[in-house]
């Protein structure tokens, strides 16, 4: 999953970039290096590590993107953030970063700024295609069936955007997801709100609230980025001066897992222990698919064990001896922290 940091200038978003990934950013450095991949913690794994001790351990990851602020107050901040929107639908989710550090920040107002330009964005997309299938469907074409489901669907896109609305409220099926894929529209990916914090309010200050928002987040930026950079041994202490039990890192990037619809499934062995990435609903078919296409191709069947009861029984041993793998089809729906065992023909 890539997640794209956007937010006003000065919202503190290259500081929330750092914190994340532990990579100091140049504010100058163009977009396309702007990004790095990090972990997503998993605190089962440590249990699965521990029953196993294999050679491997490979995490969950998410891609970070630090797309830089653009002023929305003049033309030429509004041609940038134009400029950068091909970055910002390539990501899967958005993370809003707002200021609320200093005395006259507003952060509500911040969001609705931000949130108007997203409206806006899909707005000008759709509108424009709107406009173009309308003078193709004026003469008969071999596309003539497909281009006209495309534009009743873009119209009831028109119309909420039009009333603010996102589009993630708008299909109603996968077909209608795929008909309009190519676009990548900003309001029909999850939302997740930053509220960055000043030093002294990162232990006390709540999320903030706000319709269309998947999730929401505290963290005091700066206190963070240096956390990113102490040594392990020593965040403990510094994280109790200003009176943190953990580092938001981690709460940011379950948030951003859970809100872009992913869970983790677990293979478990002597040669490596690994959390796998899939969407929630995906079945055991697909995720066989996820570990080898070839698995997925000759799948017969899942050997599936809830990772609470595999802790309850100590290991898959115990597991099976009081009945808790189970044996799953294709079409077993995976829940979050199955261990699995693909069994396959290939």
């Amino acid at each position: 999953m890539k997640v794209a940091l956007i937010g006003l200038p000065g919202s503190g978003k290259s500081t929330v970039f750092s914190a994340v990934t532990g990579v100091a950013l140049d504010p100058s450095a163009p977009p396309e290096t702007r990004q790095a991949v990090v972990k997503v913690p998993e605190p089962r794994l440590a249990y699965l590590v521990e029953l196993c001790k294999p050679k491997k351990v490979v995490e969950a990851t998410i891609e970070i993107v630090d797309v830089p602020g653009c002023s929305l107050d003049d033309s030429r901040g509004q041609d940038e953030w134009r400029r950068l929107l091909p970055t910002v639908r390539q990501s899967d989710l958005l993370a809003v970063v707002l200021k609320d550090f200093e005395g006259d920040s507003d952060p509500s107002k911040e969001f609705a700024a931000v949130w108007d330009e997203l409206i806006f964005a899909d707005l000008d997309t759709v509108t424009t295609r709107v406009e173009k299938l309308e003078q193709a469907l004026k003469k008969p074409t071999k596309t003539h069936d497909l281009e006209k489901r495309e534009l009743a669907l873009l119209q009831r896109c028109r119309e909420a955007l039009e009333s603010e609305s996102p589009l993630s409220s708008v299909f109603h099926s996968d077909e209608e997801r795929k008909l309009v894929s190519s676009f990548a529209f900003l309001t029909e990916k999850p939302v997740v709100c930053i509220r960055n914090v000043a030093d002294d309010k990162a232990a006390t200050a709540e999320p903030l609230s706000f319709e269309h928002v998947a999730a929401s987040v505290v963290l005091g930026a700066s206190i963070e980025a240096e956390i990113a950079q102490l040594d392990p041994g020593d965040r403990e202490v510094f994280m109790a001066d200003f009176g943190l039990k953990e580092s938001a890192k981690g709460r940011l990037l379950q948030q951003c897992y859970r809100a872009g619809g992913l869970i983790s499934f677990f293979t478990i062995g002597p040669d490596e222990v690994r959390a796998w990435t899939i969407h929630e609903g995906d079945t055991a078919v697909e995720a066989a698919a996820q570990i080898h296409t070839d698995l997925a191709r000759g799948f017969i069947r899942a050997e599936t064990v809830a990772y609470d009861d595999l802790v309850a029984h100590t290991d898959m041993k115990g597991a099976k001896a009081a009945g808790k793998v189970r044996k799953e089809g294709k079409t077993y729906v995976v829940q979050d922290a199955d261990v699995i065992l693909i069994l396959s023909s290939a």
